[in-house]
């Protein structure tokens, strides 16, 4: 270590304690604590889950319903269903267990600490783009209900999601865990109605074939598939709650894995549900509304015509508007805030500067209402399918590498790691591998490799991420992963079940106190020579890199386990805790 002992510099000082005063609410580049997260394991739950409250799956699933027919749409969703769940499971246990953002997990999963910067401008993008979409469905509801011109509509869904964001998820899951009920009431109603009382639906629904006018296609089922896999980034928003889970103990081990599963990977389930709902919905207004197939892929449309069956004219507009308005806030208000602490964990990284989550809020929402103004719903298929790629590409990448090259293979460190100066700044792992699966299956979808293969971009996506992760690990012998094995910190950083540690430290920059997994050695030591600690968060502002740790020189790594399995040992050997599944 270092023997400087000059104190940090003002603007490193003052530049932290502001980021630290304005993140207490949402953590925003943390760690989250043990003592913020005092909710229950199905409080967690129900908060995320009521972020995949969002109506664009109906809107997916009528599309590629009506482009392919019910066969083709319905195995093209299980099988991006099947996709989203196995990729989504491993990133989901890492982030209750170990209480990370995927941004923090992907810099110790093959990206390193600036290399994770792509993977979160993938995530922000998916934030503004479904921002977008739920924000014109909204208008659209607005305009059918009050006769709102869209353009206004598409600027009161933006502003009115402002201020339901600033405060963090503290009002977040009162928001979701409030409006969940009546949510799922008026979703269900209307569903339970036509299979009660109109079962012809039933059989018009599975004999429709779509504008194609075909049977079972495997190109077709690949195709739907494509659009719904755009979805798979909505397991980053899912983590966002997750990261809140309370430690896992043996009295609540059952409700935990309950919470983890169902919010993780399961919103898939749900999501799954309401797109061929969403579909079943548009081929009963095609085959009863003349004219519905202009229309019939607009939510607010589907639940309208439904509830029509069932009640008077006012009662059945009113009901639909409120559903719209309902199902915007409780997913947009999570696109709104994921987006947020996105741009802001990226912007800060790069600049060394803490702006403040609002103003990245703001930015986010700009953009998102100038898709909606240049009408982005009418290219819906399109660019879900384009994105789709990417995306699919940054999350298998991460999820194979802690499947495979963490448990399997015992070249990617188990325990996750995200601090400055522990991690190198770039892995070759991670940045390579996405750039090949992102790369070769654009190409695919723009038809660079002929039309027989077109359809299949996304499985190419999958493919070639969960091989050349484990292949680059192999070749590069695991090296890139972890920058230095120990984080000067004498204390443990596991409880004796495998959480993290709640004791906390002084940062001696933002003279707040942190938790151990939050806290790293600095490079300099205080005015008696006395060893000084600071935050994770206080370290991503330190332009100079003053605090910053040498790199350690590499050692030869052996196959049973990873460096930061023996600093875990060291510290059990010490009569502590350490990371375990």
């Amino acid at each position: 270590m270092s023997a400087s002992r000059t104190p940090a510099s003002p603007g490193t000082r003052n530049e932290a304690k502001i980021a630290a005063s304005e993140s207490l609410e949402d953590y925003t580049l943390r760690f989250a604590p043990r003592s913020y997260r005092t909710w229950a394991p199905s409080v967690v739950a129900t908060s995320a889950l009521g972020g995949i409250a969002y109506l664009a799956d109906f809107s997916i699933g009528a599309n590629i319903g009506i482009a392919h027919g019910t066969t083709n749409g319905i195995l093209g969703i299980l099988v991006a269903a099947l996709i989203i769940f196995v990729t989504g499971w491993p990133l989901a246990f890492y982030a209750a267990r170990y209480n990370l953002d995927l941004d923090l997990i992907t810099r110790g999963a093959g990206f390193g600490y600036y290399g994770s910067v792509i993977t979160n401008i993938i995530f922000a993008t998916f934030t503004f783009i479904f921002f977008a979409l739920e924000g014109s469905i909204m208008a659209q509801g607005l305009y059918l209900g009050l006769g709102v011109p869209r353009p206004i509509g598409y600027l009161v869904s933006t502003v009115l999601i402002f201020p339901l964001v600033i405060y963090g998820m503290k009002v977040l899951s009162k928001l979701q865990v409030s409006t969940t009920p009546l949510w799922l009431l008026l979703m269900v109603i209307p569903v339970g109605y036509l299979i009660a009382w109109q079962p012809d639906s039933i059989s018009d629904f599975f004999a429709y074939t779509g504008e194609a006018g075909e049977g079972a296609n495997f190109a077709s089922v690949m195709l739907a598939a494509g659009v719904c896999l755009s979805l798979i980034a909505q397991i980053a928003e899912q983590i966002d709650y997750l990261r809140f889970m309370p430690p896992r103990t043996p009295e609540n081990r059952r409700s935990w894995w309950a919470a983890v599963i169902l919010a993780g990977p399961g919103w898939v389930i749900f999501g799954a549900t309401k797109q061929i709902i969403g579909m079943f919905l548009a081929v009963y207004l095609i085959a009863n509304v003349p004219g519905a197939v202009d229309f019939a892929n607009e939510p607010v449309q589907q639940f309208l015509v439904t509830y029509q069956q069932m009640m008077p004219q006012w009662l059945a507009l009113l009901l639909a508007v409120v559903l719209v308005v309902i199902s915007q806030m409780k997913i947009n208000v999570t696109n709104a805030y994921s987006g947020s602490l996105a741009w802001t964990n990226s912007y800060t990284r790069i600049t060394k500067h803490y702006p403040g989550r609002i103003t990245f809020l703001i930015v986010n929402l700009l953009i998102a209402l100038a898709l909606m103004e240049l009408n982005m719903f009418d290219f819906l298929n399109a660019i879900l399918s384009f994105y789709a790629n990417l995306a699919m590409s940054w999350i298998c990448v991460v999820a194979a590498d802690i499947a495979i090259n963490k448990y399997l293979l015992k070249l990617s460190p188990k325990a996750p790691e995200f601090r400055r100066g522990m991690l190198y700044d770039w892995n070759p792992v991670g940045i390579v591998s996405l750039l090949l699966a992102g790369g070769i299956s654009i190409a695919i979808y723009f038809g660079a490799f002929g039309a027989a293969v077109q359809p299949f971009s996304p499985l190419f996506a999958v493919g070639i991420a969960i091989v050349s992760t484990p292949l680059m690990a192999i070749i590069t012998k695991g090296r890139f992963y972890l920058r230095r094995e120990d984080d000067g910190i004498d204390l443990p950083m596991y409880d004796e079940h495998g959480n993290p540690s709640g004791e906390t430290l002084r940062c001696h920059v933002t003279e707040l106190d942190f938790e151990r997994p939050d806290m790293i050695a600095s490079a300099q030591t205080g005015e008696n020579g006395e060893r000084l600690y600071l935050s994770s968060l206080a370290l991503s502002t330190d332009r100079l890199g003053e605090h910053v740790l040498p790199a350690e020189k590499p050692r030869d790594r052996d196959n049973d386990r990873s460096a930061h399995g023996r600093l875990a040992e060291r510290a059990t050997d010490r009569g502590t805790g350490r990371a375990t599944d």
